[in-house]
């Protein structure tokens, strides 16, 4: 996995792309990286959950929720996108960029 970035950080610097991802990987490399990144984005939440209701039960959970379910939701159709393709001869590109921003 290659972590590259593109514009060094400034102060007056809005926009930022990090090329979290660039390479040509084996079916199984390929599920591995898909499955970690959710895996951590679906942590973020959870973390992020706990911490709304660290100190009161009742708190809005609902945006974390959501993601969560569609997280776990995106891995299980990952696994199905790789599932048929680990006995043949195939290797799958990815290409992943960050992008972001500054809204103010």
């Amino acid at each position: 996995m290659k972590v590259e970035v593109n514009n060094p950080v400034s102060t007056t610097s809005t926009k930022q792309k990090i090329q979290l991802v660039d390479g040509v990987f084996t079916v199984s490399e390929a599920n591995d990286i898909i499955q970690n990144l959710i895996n951590e984005k679906i942590n973020f939440h959870k973390l992020q959950r706990l911490t709304l209701c660290e100190g009161f039960s009742g708190s809005n959970t609902k945006y974390p929720d959501g993601r969560i379910n569609q997280l776990e939701k995106d891995k299980l159709i990952s696994k199905e996108f790789f599932k048929d393709k680990y006995n043949k001869n195939v290797s799958i590109k990815i290409n992943g960029v960050l992008e972001i921003s500054i809204n103010e």
